[in-house]
């Protein structure tokens, strides 16, 4: 089963790109950096709950969805 960090990661990215967005469209929306999006979609930097919700605003879906 894949951990919380996968799971969050795999749905950011895959939902980014159904929305047709680039990591620096969505981190825009989101009002952060680049390369922090590029490490949560990498695995490598965990979200924060606060980040989560900035995100899942962004990509217009309830934070659930980054959960599932």
């Amino acid at each position: 089963m894949p951990s919380i960090m996968d799971r969050v990661a795999a749905n950011v990215k895959r939902i980014r790109n159904e929305r047709g967005l680039t990591q620096q469209t969505l981190a825009d929306k989101a009002k952060i950096h680049r390369v922090y999006l590029a490490q949560i979609e990498g695995t490598t930097r965990a979200p924060s709950l606060e980040m989560l919700e900035r995100l899942a605003k962004a990509l217009k879906v309830k934070v659930g969805r980054l959960l599932e």
